[in-house]
């Protein structure tokens, strides 16, 4: 029987010490960490970034399906992602947790684990955060903090009729891996004797569980002296992010069905629920892939990274965001994806 050792054994000082106290720092900039009443960071005149995401079990994610490793490593990646989609490199984090007590140490130290595999892929410090007790549930809340030179920030504001409307990776994976262990989840509760049935669906649940932010686009953009003119990261949606950017930036798009970028893993799955692996690319959300819009200047850099995919292009805010499907209609683009406060 694995070793359980209630949190109460340290309080809440010893666990944050006992869960950080291996901590090494990766960035010149991080000057003082965990320990202290608050963290110091010098980024010697560069703009700092920060942003923030909460998470909540039952809301966010299902412990049921989601080991704690893999929600550890996603927690920091979401808000990783969103440091990239301004152009920015992230540097640090910090990290607050409600837990019950129902959670033992060994579980938090494996949700640690997660966090600091992102961390460490990513090269960001974890520098600070809190604990506190939950009366049901767990929940995480990440702070991101990252460096940019202030001529290189990319807002969403910026796109320009005529601009290319682009996106990194493949889009409606992680929606489908939803589906598949929401199936499994449902099949199990009826019968807890049954064995999941994943067997084939491994790229499209890995997109769920251990999704992956785009520091190589943000790398790649640098080598090639490419600046957007706008990008955010595609969490709630392609087509909410593309009326995200239209509306922000006080233009319209046009986007083409047959230039979705959409893997077969993904079509795949897809046919074997009988969904439109179109309309998941569209309103899938969470796939953290970043969409940008760039001068039709750079065209011929971008066709060197596999990688991005041109989807559309911008247009005058006269007009309404339209999608033209493969067959040659064209319909409006409409907002479809995830809703932080819907009700129904």
């Amino acid at each position: 029987m694995a070793e359980r050792t209630e949190i109460s054994t340290y309080g809440e000082f010893g666990l944050i010490r006992h869960l950080t106290r291996n901590i090494e720092f990766q960035n010149a900039s991080s000057i003082l960490g965990v320990g202290d009443d608050a963290a110091v960071i010098d980024h010697l005149g560069r703009q700092t970034v920060i942003t923030t995401d909460l998470l909540i079990e039952g809301v966010h994610f299902d412990l049921m399906y989601t080991p704690l490793k893999h929600l550890g490593y996603k927690s920091v990646v979401v808000n990783l992602s969103d440091v990239y989609a301004m152009n920015a490199t992230p540097t640090q984090i910090t990290l607050s947790i409600g837990i019950s007590n129902r959670f033992s140490v060994e579980a938090l130290e494996e949700f640690y684990e997660g966090v600091y595999a992102a961390c460490d892929r990513y090269g960001v410090d974890l520098i600070g955060g809190d604990t506190s007790s939950s009366q049901k549930g767990f929940i995480i809340s990440v702070t991101a903090i990252g460096e940019i030179q202030p001529d290189k920030v990319v807002k969403r504001s910026g796109a320009q009729k005529g601009d290319l409307l682009c996106c990194s990776g493949d889009l409606g994976a992680a929606y489908l891996g939803l589906v598949f262990l929401e199936r499994e989840k449902k099949i199990y509760l009826e019968n807890p004797n049954i064995q999941p049935d994943l067997e084939g669906e491994d790229y499209v649940i890995r997109r769920l569980l251990k999704p992956e932010a785009r520091k190589d686009i943000i790398e790649f953009f640098e080598q090639q002296n490419i600046l957007p003119t706008s990008m955010m990261d595609i969490s709630d949606g392609l087509s909410s992010e593309i009326l995200h950017i239209c509306s922000q930036s006080g233009v319209s798009a046009v986007i083409h069905e047959d230039k979705l970028p959409i893997s077969e893993a993904s079509r795949l799955a897809a046919y074997k629920f009988e969904l439109d692996p179109t309309a998941l690319a569209l309103s899938g959300g969470e796939d953290y892939e970043l969409l940008f819009t760039l001068k039709q200047d750079d065209y011929e850099k971008i066709t060197l990274n596999e990688q991005i995919s041109v989807i559309g292009y911008i247009t005058d805010a006269s007009l309404k965001p339209m999608i033209v499907t493969k067959g040659g209609n064209k319909h409006e683009i409409t907002a479809q994806g995830w809703n932080a406060f819907k009700t129904t």
